[in-house]
């Protein structure tokens, strides 16, 4: 974010939201990208006005082969300042239906944006460890950090779980042995969550 302020860096953030289908979407991943970066270097702002005035001026919409393209054509400017990708929590993209799902079609846009090989691109995808995810991830990644398999993570799930049972008036009046019970019941089935 330092980097950002000052101008030497761009970084775009897109939170994958099960409530919310179109959190769930490749499509609107990149227009965030492409978006969020235009908004941050006059670079990107002219090829996306390019984007803009071949389409009508926004009368048509491009399809995802056109989106795709200039998202290349943006990532692979000569001489840009680093650029941060932020995909969050991909596992809350379904994985049942369509073919494909939009999960896979999320991973297969990470997948194209890492095989860009841009020295300057850097992408961080967060998620629960689910076998889909790592599969196509793990081959991709230079750094991997998992949180689920941290003693932290799961101490801090206990406190914050105690601190809902403890603090809830209801609960008070529980009797000790049913507090703890919950508290280990909901810890462990949190799932690091």
């Amino acid at each position: 974010m330092a980097l950002r302020e000052v101008g030497s860096a761009s970084i775009s953030y897109f939170y994958c939201d099960f409530r919310d289908e179109d959190k769930q979407s490749h499509r609107n991943i990149i227009l965030s990208i492409l978006f969020q970066l235009s908004a941050q270097s006059n670079l990107c702002f002219n090829l996306l006005s390019k984007l803009y005035s071949k389409h009508d001026k926004g009368a048509q919409t491009p399809n995802d082969s056109a989106l795709i393209g200039y998202l290349n054509d943006v990532l692979c400017l000569p001489n840009q300042d680093p650029v941060f990708l932020i995909v969050d929590a991909l596992d809350e993209c379904p994985d049942n239906a369509g073919m494909p799902s939009s999960r896979e079609q999320v991973l297969d846009l990470v997948k194209h944006l890492a095989g860009l090989c841009q020295n300057n691109l850097h992408i961080c995808v967060t998620s629960r460890p689910e076998i889909d995810i790592r599969t196509t991830l793990e081959p991709l990644t230079s750094l991997r950090v998992s949180l689920h398999e941290q003693t932290g993570q799961k101490e801090d799930i206990i406190k914050y779980v105690s601190s809902l049972v403890y603090s809830d008036t209801k609960m008070r009046r529980w009797r000790e042995e049913d507090k703890k019970l919950v508290i280990e019941t909901l810890s462990e089935r949190a799932d690091g969550m």
